[in-house]
């Protein structure tokens, strides 16, 4: 079942209809490249990111609604983000959702905080 992403706070929606990965699809470590394919999303082990355990993964191209942060010590990276200082993804009102990760070195994703975004049922 199709479902989005919202901010928690504002209820501003995030993220296309996506639907959840399904059992046994990898996830590809490839820098450079997508860590989840269009049209899914995934909840991260915490293995592969440190620190996003219970955290949504969704393809970069999937989000809407979304701005990057306004703290530009949060924008760090030298071909993308690299996520490694603190949320750096707001909603478009302006609440921290959480982190984009669209470096060279890595696989690019937007690593959506459990605590800032609900799913719901898209439609």
């Amino acid at each position: 079942m199709a479902e989005i992403f919202r901010c928690l706070e504002c209820g501003c929606v995030l993220t296309r209809a996506v639907e959840p990965l399904p059992n046994g699809t990898a996830l590809v470590e490839d820098d450079g490249i997508a860590h989840i394919a269009a049209g899914f999303y995934a909840v991260s082990d915490g293995q592969f990111f440190g620190g996003s355990e219970g955290a949504y993964l969704v393809n970069l191209s999937d989000t809407v609604g979304t701005k990057h942060h306004t703290d530009l010590g949060r924008l760090n990276g030298c071909c993308g983000l690299d996520g490694c200082d603190g949320p750096n993804t707001l909603c478009e009102n302006g609440h921290e959702i959480g982190i984009e990760r669209s470096d060279c070195w890595m696989p690019h994703v937007l690593v959506l905080d459990p605590k800032s975004t609900r799913r719901d049922t898209a439609g």
